[in-house]
């Protein structure tokens, strides 16, 4: 029967949260919004349109959200030809490939953007699926990018398996009924991860990997 190891990309397999921080504070900034860079990284992760809402309330001028985020994307894509991959990422899902896993990504992240991910991780052989932002109607913390994700590849959510490296993932794979394991590469702590779902949490890829036969990927 088959399993599926599900994983957030952003923070969790490459090492771009404090890329966000910066590029959103400075999209922030441009519109007039003093936003604090300690609350911009709790709120990376969330898609867009949320992680507006989130910073801004709901009282905020909606006519200007996209102008914000089109200011994001374009300050973020200055480093898509070099982001960088965290220690072992690639390796990490070529060994879970080989050991009978479907590899799944969700992610927030769309478009060139989801390319210039998939590349800084280089391990296209080993991915079986990609569940994007531009496949779902709700993000993270909703369940439906981790519910899509195990759709694209037929595996329920008794057999699978989501990684990820905030409390919006963990959020989204408790409530689509999936094991949660946590990460600490994208700088939310131990303790926050566990409270919010995760029943085991790791540095990194790599502790993940040298950890994997007493993990819930075993």
């Amino acid at each position: 029967m088959d399993r599926a190891a599900v994983f957030d990309v952003d923070g969790t397999l490459v090492d771009t949260n404090h890329l966000h921080v910066v590029t959103w504070w400075e999209a922030f900034r441009q519109a007039g919004h003093e936003v604090p860079m300690h609350a911009l990284h709790r709120a990376v992760g969330l898609g867009s349109t949320d992680l507006i809402a989130h910073l801004l309330g709901e009282d905020r001028d909606r006519e200007r959200d996209a102008g914000i985020s089109a200011a994001h994307k374009t300050l973020y894509g200055q480093y898509f030809e070099r982001l960088p991959a965290l220690r072992d990422a690639g390796p990490l899902l070529r060994r879970l490939h080989r050991n009978g896993w479907k590899v799944v990504l969700a992610t927030s992240a769309g478009g060139a953007e989801l390319g210039a991910l998939r590349r800084a991780i280089d391990a296209d052989d080993a991915i079986a699926a990609t569940a994007s932002a531009d496949d779902v109607t709700e993000g993270k913390p909703a369940p439906e990018p981790v519910e899509h994700a195990l759709d694209l590849v037929g595996v329920s959510a008794e057999r699978a398996v989501f990684v990820g490296d905030t409390v919006w993932d963990m959020r989204a794979g408790r409530r689509a009924g999936v094991r949660c394991l946590g990460v600490l590469c994208g700088g939310i702590p131990r303790r926050d991860l566990e409270e919010a779902g995760a029943e085991a949490v790791y540095d990194d890829p790599a502790h993940l990997l040298a950890s994997l036969p007493d993990s819930a990927l075993a």
